[in-house]
């Protein structure tokens, strides 16, 4: 299997990024559900740039999500998560990978549904749970019973979710294969055809 070659993207990506305009393309998801995998391959495949959210987090505050979490409560990190993903949208098109909290702030909401369009990777819990098993920096699932904090955030979060622009369920697969779904789930979103349709 060959690499992908770092070219510009093809035609049907470029009717994509055509109608994308200044937008840009904003995962939002439970932790574990390959927000910040796919979304690189998302933005390799486009040829946009990637941003993630708790990485700008980390740098601006010089802390780390778990340290910011300990330190000023969670309440203090959703008004700075907030702050910077605001300010990273201004500043699209490009991929961007938000903490799986953020798009429960009504104003977050807003202003990717003003300047972006939002994709939910939807998970099953045995995903997540084996996904969130291995990293230790999940300062949600600092908990006797880690699988019951996943099943309530997935029962407060999933109807929220659920107003993203597009729904993409993801498994256990290949990275490549979930990320040229989501291109996929996009043009359809955008009414963009495939360029086999377009010749015709």
């Amino acid at each position: 299997m060959n690499a992908l070659p770092a070219n510009p993207p093809g035609e049907s990506h470029a009717a994509l990024l055509g109608r994308l305009g200044g937008r840009s393309i904003v995962f939002v998801g439970l932790m574990g559900a390959g927000k910040t995998a796919i979304g690189r391959k998302v933005a390799a495949m486009l040829a946009l740039p990637f941003i993630d959210s708790d990485q700008e987090i980390e740098t601006v505050s010089r802390m780390s999500v778990p340290d910011l979490f300990e330190r000023y409560g969670e309440a203090e990190f959703r008004a700075l998560e907030q702050r910077v993903i605001l300010r990273v949208l201004e500043h699209g098109p490009q991929v961007l990978s938000t903490g799986g909290g953020a798009f429960m702030n009504a104003q977050t909401r807003e202003a990717i549904a003003s300047h972006g369009v939002s994709v939910w990777l939807k998970a099953e819990i045995d995903l997540l749970m084996e996904r969130v098993s291995k990293k230790q920096n999940r300062p949600l699932l600092k908990s006797a019973d880690p699988r019951a904090v996943l099943e309530r955030l997935m029962a407060e979060r999933y109807p929220v979710y659920a107003a993203a622009d597009v729904t993409v369920p993801t498994r256990d697969d290949r990275k490549e294969i979930i990320a040229a779904e989501v291109v996929d789930a996009l043009r359809a979103h955008l009414g963009v055809a495939d360029i086999d349709e377009v010749r015709s």
